[in-house]
């Protein structure tokens, strides 16, 4: 049987404990602020991520540099013999078109398998779990990417946001448009379904942000994953918002008063766009191993 190793990196949310803890590889993101280049998870944490973020600081995204995602490979293949690397969504980054071009290198082709399952955050640190169980059942590498890339669309992430200030940083809305929404105290909700961020709605009130992304996610229990609680995995997320997480998992439970939810942080992937004091629930289809 072939030794299947699972890799991962941060936009998945996953913190290096956890990734150790589930036996998953973890490659950290990098951001540039001011000019200098931060790890997420490594050189930066969230608490001093935000700090620099509310006081103007310059951020940028990137992605990891083919020769660490490489460095990552080799490592690996030292001790598996084969991988899979779930990187975030295709449509939100270049790292799966980078990761695939270097996987079909001869030194890793037919032993590294990149996945486009166009996932991030909670969603993708699923993917990443449920890849290590199948693994663990024997799959083969590639089986594992062909199945987490058909069951791409069986996710959702609803969003709620604080503040527009760092849409309008990032250049997605005007000045104007961001100065008027904060002055009518909007909560823009967007969604994260497949490979894009998408806006789906618009609230006047925490409550009815809230409300609408609880409906959001019932829908999807009801109409996209057969209508059976049990059949779903549900998260609440939030950047620097731990307080209102708690109260909104607490809400959530009187729906699905028998269900785990688990309460984690958005990604600074995302948190760079969003801000601190977000709120979002998650929901992926639970997979038959």
């Amino acid at each position: 049987m072939n030794r299947v190793a699972i890799i991962t990196d941060t936009n998945s949310g996953m913190t290096v404990e956890e990734a150790s803890r589930n036996g998953i590889f973890l490659i950290p993101m990098p951001f540039n602020i001011d000019g200098e280049t931060y790890y997420e998870g490594t050189t930066i944490s969230f608490d001093e991520f935000y700090e620099k973020q509310t006081s103007g600081a310059s951020i940028s995204t990137s992605q990891p540099s083919p020769a660490e995602v490489m460095k990552m490979w080799d490592d690996v293949l030292k001790e598996y013999d084969e991988a899979v690397y779930i990187p975030m969504s295709s449509g939100l980054s270049g790292s799966y078109q980078t990761s695939y071009l270097l996987s079909q290198e001869d030194a890793y082709d037919g032993r590294i398998f990149v996945v486009n399952n166009q996932r991030i955050s909670v969603t993708q640190k699923r993917s990443a779990l449920d890849a290590h169980e199948f693994a663990s059942h024997g799959r083969s590498a590639k089986e594992i990417c062909d199945y987490l890339e058909s069951v791409k669309m069986e996710s959702s992430i609803y969003i709620m946001l604080d503040t527009l200030t760092y849409l309008m940083r990032g250049g997605r809305i005007t000045p104007a448009a961001a100065a008027l929404g904060n002055l009518l105290r909007l909560k823009p909700v967007l969604q994260i379904q497949g490979e894009k961020l998408d806006a789906f709605a618009k609230a006047r009130t925490t409550s009815q942000g809230i409300s609408i992304m609880i409906s959001a996610m019932k829908k999807d229990i009801e109409e996209r994953f057969g209508n059976d609680r049990h059949n779903v995995w549900l998260y609440i997320a939030h950047t620097r918002n731990e307080e209102s997480a708690k109260a909104l998992r607490a809400e959530v439970l009187t729906i699905y008063p028998d269900l785990e939810i688990e309460i984690c942080e958005l990604p600074l992937s995302i948190g760079c766009h969003i801000g601190p004091g977000a709120l979002a629930i998650a929901c992926s289809r639970k997979e038959n191993f």
